[in-house]
C-alpha cells in the first residue's frame, strides 16, 4: 500500500487538506497527517484539524509521497520550517513524489524543486521567487515528473484524483471518482 505524508500547518486551507486526505483514504492509500508541532492545527477558516502525529515523529519513517496543502498562512508556516525543505529535497533526491496545491507550491520552489519545471499555483503565489526555467501553467493540475501542483480549493478534488492515479493507478482513480458522483 502506498503511503502519503500530509504536513498540517497553522493557517492551512482546510478544504484542500481534508479533500486530499479523504480521497486518498477512499483509494486505500495510507495517509499520515502531521502537525508541525504537537496538538491541533487551526486552519484558515477556523476549522480545527487534529493531526495523526507530529512532524518529528512522522519523519522517522519513509513515505511514497508528501502533499502540502495550501492556504497562504499554512504555506508560509511550511516554508519557514527547515524540516519541510529537508524532507522535500530528500523525497525528490530519492525519486519519490512531492505535491503541493494553492500557495504551497512556493514551498516546493523555495526548496529548489521547481527550477526548470512546469508547475501551477494560486495566482501570484510564486511571483516573489526567482525560479530559473519555471514554466508556469494555469491548468488546474500540472505534473512534471514526480512533482505535482494545483491551483487552489476549487481544484482540490482534481488534484487528489491525480494523486490517486499516480499512487494506485487509473482504475482506482476511476473507482473513487465514480463514487463521488461528479458531473
Amino acid at each position: 500500500m502506498a503511503s502519503v505524508l500530509v504536513p498540517l500547518a497553522e493557517g492551512c486551507e482546510e478544504l484542500e487538506a481534508v479533500t486530499v486526505v479523504d480521497l486518498l483514504r477512499r483509494a486505500g492509500v495510507e495517509v499520515v497527517t502531521a502537525g508541525l508541532a504537537d496538538g491541533p492545527v487551526t486552519a484558515s477558516r477556523g476549522v480545527v484539524l487534529v493531526p495523526d502525529t507530529d512532524l518529528d515523529t512522522a519523519l522517522q519513517r519513509d513515505f511514497d509521497m508528501v502533499v502540502l496543502p495550501g492556504g497562504l498562512g499554512g504555506a508560509n508556516n511550511l516554508d519557514a520550517d527547515p524540516r519541510v525543505a529537508e524532507l522535500l529535497r530528500k523525497m525528490a533526491d530519492s525519486g519519490r513524489f512531492t505535491a503541493a496545491i494553492c500557495a504551497a507550491p512556493k514551498v516546493l520552489g523555495s526548496a529548489g524543486l521547481l527550477e526548470g519545471r512546469q508547475a501551477t499555483s494560486f495566482p501570484g503565489a510564486l511571483d516573489a521567487l526567482d525560479l530559473p526555467g519555471l514554466d508556469y501553467s494555469e491548468q488546474p493540475v500540472v505534473q512534471d515528473g514526480r512533482v505535482i501542483t494545483s491551483r487552489g480549493p476549487g481544484t482540490a478534488m482534481d488534484f487528489a484524483l491525480a494523486l490517486i492515479e499516480n499512487l494506485a493507478g487509473r482504475a482506482k482513480r476511476d473507482e473513487v471518482e465514480g463514487g463521488l458522483q461528479r458531473p
